[in-house]
C-alpha cells in the first residue's frame, strides 16, 4: 500500500500536472492550447509534464500524418477516473476552503517575516 500511495500522491505533486489533467478533461489539444489554458507555464515545463504524464499512463499523444504534422494529447480512461475523481474532489475543496488556505498562509508568511 505504501508504493501505491506514495505514486499516488505524487500525481499532485507537480505544479503544472493537475492544471494540464483538468485542462484535457474537456477535450484532447494540441501543445498551443494547453500553453494558451495554462497561462504562464513555460514550453520547457510543459514537456516535462506531459512526458510525466505519458509515464504515469494519464495522458495519450496521438499524431496525424497531416502536413504540417499535428499532434493531440488527450486523457486515457486512467486521468479520466484521476480528474474525475480525486482532482475534482480537490477542486470542489478549493472553491470552498481556497480563501481560508490563502490567509492562514498569508499569516504565516507575515509571522515569519516579523
Amino acid at each position: 500500500m505504501d508504493c501505491r500511495l506514495r505514486a499516488a500522491t505524487e500525481l499532485f505533486a507537480h505544479t503544472w500536472d493537475p492544471v494540464i489533467l483538468a485542462g484535457l478533461s474537456q477535450g484532447p489539444l494540441r501543445r498551443a492550447g494547453l500553453r494558451a489554458l495554462s497561462g504562464g507555464i513555460s514550453d520547457k515545463v510543459l514537456t516535462e509534464s506531459l512526458r510525466r504524464l505519458l509515464a504515469n499512463g494519464l495522458v495519450e499523444r496521438r499524431a496525424f500524418r497531416t502536413a504540417p504534422p499535428r499532434v493531440d494529447y488527450g486523457l486515457t480512461p486512467l486521468g479520466a477516473s484521476l480528474v474525475e475523481g480525486p482532482l475534482r474532489a480537490m477542486g470542489d475543496w478549493t472553491r470552498e476552503h481556497g480563501e481560508e488556505l490563502l490567509e492562514a498562509q498569508e499569516r504565516a508568511a507575515g509571522r515569519a517575516a516579523g
